[in-house]
C-alpha cells in the first residue's frame, strides 16, 4: 500500500527546524552573542553551567526591544535585519534568518528581558515548546537578558547526543572566544561554574583582547598583518599571526573572520600554514587571527543554518591572497629563513657510506651499525635479529626539539624570537646515509606466532588486504576486522622512495612501507603496554612552567587527573600557568626536554572524548598521538641498518598493518597487476622471463 503523503504539524516542523540552528550549547550561546552584537552592544556577558547544557544566560548593554518587539522577535521568520530578498548579497549583520529566538524556544525553556535604551520600563516574556507562556512588565536594565534552560528538554533523544561538559563547553569557548576576537571594541566577558574564563576591556585593541583570551605570552610573540588587497577577490587583510615558534598541536588558534564574521574556512587555515613553509613541523599550527573584507557577491554566508561555513566565489585567489599577506608580514619581521627543506640533508651530507653493510639477516654488521643517542627514534631493545639488536637510526631526527624548562624558550633560539616565544616546530633534519638491495627478513631469529585459525594459511595475499585493527587498552576491538594478523613476509629491501616509503620485494610482488606509519605503530604498541601496568614517572630536576590559553586552563580543570593517569603531575600556580613536576618515563626518553609541553597539547585531546568522557576511552587516542611524536618522520633519508630494525619491530607488533590511526602502513603491488599494467599477458608472452 502507498504510503500517505500529509503535511508535518507546526509543532513538529518547528523541531526539525531548530535542530537545524540548534545542535548543541554552543549553537545556542553562538545566535545570542551574534544578536547581541547586532544590538550595537558594547558590553557583553555569557555565563554557562556544566558546558551550557544546565543554563545558558546572555546580558548585553545594547538597543534593547519594547514589549510588542519581544512579542514578535520570538515567533519563526522575524527578524529585524532583512527587508527584502535582494539584501541577501549584501548582509550588514551577523544574524539575519529570524530563526534563533524561535528555535532556542522549541527546545529548551527560554526567558528574555528586554528594556530598550531610553524606555519607561522593561519586559519579560517566557517561551516553553515553541509557546509564549507569559510577557509582562518587568524591572530591568537597557539592554537584553536572555535565560535558556532545560534545552532539548523536548526532544531528550537529542541530549544523547551531546559529549562531556568539558567537551561542550569548549565549543562554547571557542565560538565566544572568536567574537571577542573579531570585536576588539566590545567587552566580551565568559563565565562557567560562576568562575570567569577571560574577560577582554572592549578598548578596540585586537592585540589587547588576544592577551585575554591566549595570555601575555602569545600576544607578545604575535605581528601584524594588512595587506589592502591590489589584486584578487579579498579587498583587505587585517590580523595578527604568531612567530614561529608560537604554536599549538591543534588548529583550534587559526580564527577566521570575514568582514567581522566569526566562520571557519579550510582554505585560509591552509593558506596560513602555507605561509610557514618549513618553519612550521607538521603537526604543529601558529595562532592567528585574520579578518577578510570580502566585497558584496565574494562570499556566500547564507550555505547553511549555523551560518558558520561559507563559500568563496574565488577559493584559490582567496587562498593565494592570504598566504602572500601572511608570508609578507613574516618576511618583513625577518622571521622566514631560507634553508633545506626540514628533514632532508644538504647535497654534499648525502653520501651512501661504503662500509656499511647488513648480514643476510639485515642486521648491520659489528662495528658499523649505529649508536643509539638520546632521543633516538626509536627503543631497540624489543626488537631483535638473528645475530644481534637491530637498531633504528638516531639520526632520523623527530619532529620535535629539545627546550629549556622555560614556557617555550628554545636552547638556541632564533634570532628575533619575542620573549615567551613557545616551543619550536621547526628543524632542519641532519644527514642519514642509505644503501638499498640488502636481504632483510623481518622474522629472522625469532619464534613464530602460531597461524591465525580463521585464514587460510595458503592465502599469502590476504596478508596485505585485511583491514586493520585498532584495539583499547583493555584490548577490545575497535573496528570489525580480523582478530588476528600474520608476521611480515621476508622481504629484500630495495631502498627508498621519495624519502617516505621504503620499497621492498616479497614473493607476492613489490612491497611498499610508508616508515612514518610503521614507526608509529611499533612506538605506538610499546606505549600501550607501559601503560597497560602502572607507570613509570621521571621528575623533572626543576618544575617547568608553561602558559596557559583560557581554553587549556579550562582543560586543564577537568583533564588534570588524566593527565596524572598518564604520568604527568601538575599543579596551577595561578589561571595561566601550568607548572610539570614529573613525566612518563618513555616519553622523557624519547623528546627529551619537550615532554612538558607535550602535557598542555594532550589537554585539546582529552576533549574530544567519547560522551562519557572516562579516562579509559580517551586515553588509547592519546597514546596514538604521543606514538607519532618520537617516530621517523616523511623526508627523512634512511641507514640500512634503520631499515632492517624498523621492519623487525614492525613485524613483532600485534597488528603491523596500520598505524594507530588507521592509516595503512604496508601496501603491496601484486606481480600479477604489475604484469596487467605493463600489458605483459598478450599472446606471446606468457613467459614472464620475456
Amino acid at each position: 500500500m502507498t504510503p500517505e503523503i500529509r503535511e508535518l504539524d507546526a509543532e513538529t516542523r518547528d523541531r526539525i527546524a531548530a535542530g537545524e540552528v540548534i545542535e548543541r550549547p554552543a549553537s545556542v550561546v553562538k545566535e545570542l552573542l551574534e544578536n547581541a552584537l547586532d544590538a550595537d552592544a558594547g558590553r557583553i556577558e555569557v555565563a554557562v553551567e556544566a558546558g551550557g547544557t544546565e543554563r545558558i544566560v546572555v546580558s548585553d548593554d545594547g538597543v534593547g526591544m519594547s514589549e510588542s518587539d519581544a512579542e514578535m522577535a520570538v515567533r519563526e521568520h522575524t527578524t529585524s535585519k532583512l527587508d527584502s530578498i535582494e539584501d541577501l548579497d549584501a548582509i550588514g549583520t551577523l544574524g539575519f534568518r529570524g530563526e534563533a529566538l524561535h528555535a532556542i524556544g522549541s527546545v529548551a525553556r527560554l526567558r528574555i528581558e528586554t528594556k530598550p535604551r531610553g524606555g519607561s520600563r522593561g519586559t519579560a516574556i517566557a517561551v516553553g515548546n515553541g509557546e509564549v507562556l507569559t510577557c509582562e512588565p518587568a524591572g530591568c536594565p537597557e539592554g537584553t537578558t536572555v535565560e535558556v534552560t532545560d534545552l532539548f528538554g523536548a526532544v531528550p533523544a537529542r541530549r544523547k547526543y551531546l559529549k562531556t561538559e568539558a567537551t561542550e563547553f569548549d565549543h562554547v569557548q571557542r565560538i565566544v572566544a572568536g567574537y571577542a576576537l573579531a570585536r576588539p571594541d566590545v567587552a566580551v566577558s565568559l563565565v562557567h561554574d560562576g568562575r570567569e574564563t577571560f574577560s577582554t576591556t572592549g578598548d578596540g585593541d585586537r592585540r589587547s583582547a588576544l592577551m585575554a583570551v591566549y595570555g601575555r605570552n602569545v600576544a607578545n610573540a604575535m605581528i601584524d598583518v594588512e595587506n589592502d588587497g591590489d589584486c584578487g577577490p579579498i579587498e583587505r587583510i587585517e590580523g595578527l599571526v604568531s612567530h614561529p615558534e608560537t604554536n599549538r598541536a591543534g588548529r583550534e588558534y587559526m580564527t577566521t573572520l570575514i568582514d567581522g564574521r566569526y566562520v571557519t574556512s579550510g582554505a585560509v587555515r591552509e593558506a596560513i600554514v602555507d605561509a610557514y613553509g618549513d618553519q612550521l613541523a607538521p603537526d604543529r599550527y601558529p595562532f592567528a587571527v585574520l579578518d577578510l573584507s570580502v566585497p558584496p557577491g565574494g562570499v556566500d554566508v547564507n550555505v547553511h543554518p549555523r551560518k558558520l561555513e561559507v563559500l568563496f566565489a574565488d577559493e584559490a585567489g582567496v587562498s593565494r591572497q592570504v598566504s602572500e599577506a601572511v608570508e609578507t608580514a613574516l618576511l618583513e619581521a625577518g622571521l622566514l629563513r631560507s634553508s633545506a627543506p626540514r628533514g632532508r640533508s644538504a647535497p654534499e651530507q648525502t653520501d651512501v657510506a661504503p662500509d656499511t653493510a647488513t648480514d643476510d639477516a639485515g642486521s648491520t654488521t659489528e662495528g658499523d651499525r649505529p649508536t643509539d643517542e638520546p632521543g633516538s627514534v626509536s627503543d631497540p631493545s624489543s626488537a631483535t635479529t638473528a645475530t644481534d639488536e637491530p637498531s633504528l637510526d638516531s639520526t632520523a631526527e623527530s619532529s620535535t626539539s629539545t627546550s629549556t624548562p622555560t614556557d617555550g624558550a628554545r636552547s638556541t633560539p632564533d634570532a628575533g624570537a619575542p620573549p615567551g616565544a613557545d616551543r619550536t616546530g621547526s628543524a632542519d633534519g641532519p644527514s642519514t646515509d642509505r644503501t638499498g638491495g640488502s636481504n632483510v627478513d623481518p622474522t629472522a631469529g625469532r619464534t613464530d606466532r602460531p597461524s591465525p585459525e580463521a585464514s587460510d594459511p595458503g592465502d599469502d595475499d590476504a596478508r596485505f588486504r585485511r583491514e586493520p585493527t585498532q584495539r583499547t587498552l583493555s584490548g577490545a576491538e575497535t573496528a570489525g576486522t580480523p582478530e588476528d594478523f600474520d608476521r611480515l613476509p621476508p622481504m629484500t629491501v630495495l631502498g627508498q622512495f621519495d624519502e617516505t616509503y621504503l620499497v621492498a620485494e616479497a614473493d607476492e610482488g613489490l612491497v611498499l612501507v610508508d616508515q612514518h606509519a610503521a614507526d608509529e605503530r611499533v612506538n605506538y604498541e610499546r606505549l600501550r603496554a607501559a601503560f597497560d601496568g602502572e607507570t613509570t614517572t621521571q621528575t623533572l630536576a626543576e618544575p617547568v612552567e608553561l602558559a596557559l590559553t583560557a581554553r587549556e586552563a579550562e582543560l586543564l580543570e577537568a583533564y588534570g587527573e588524566a593527565l596524572s593517569r598518564l604520568g604527568f603531575r601538575v599543579q596551577q600556580p595561578d589561571e595561566r600557568t601550568l607548572s610539570v613536576t614529573t613525566v612518563p618515563a618513555l616519553l622523557a626518553e624519547r623528546v627529551g626536554g619537550d615532554a612538558p609541553e607535550i602535557a598542555r597539547d594532550l589537554l585539546a585531546a582529552f576533549v574530544d572524548g567519547d560522551p562519557e568522557g572516562t579516562i579509559e576511552a580517551v586515553t588509547d587516542d592519546l597514546l596514538g598521538d604521543l606514538a607519532c611524536h618520537p617516530s621517523i618522520t616523511g623526508n627523512t633519508s634512511l641507514r640500512e641498518g634503520t631499515v632492517s630494525g624498523l621492519l623487525a619491530a614492525l613485524d613483532d607488533c600485534e597488528n603491523p598493518y596500520a598505524c594507530p590511526h588507521g592509516r595503512p602502513t604496508v601496501i603491496e603491488l601484486p606481480t600479477e597487476e604489475i604484469e596487467a599494467r605493463f600489458e605483459r599477458d598478450y599472446p606471446g608472452h606468457g613467459d614472464r622471463r620475456r
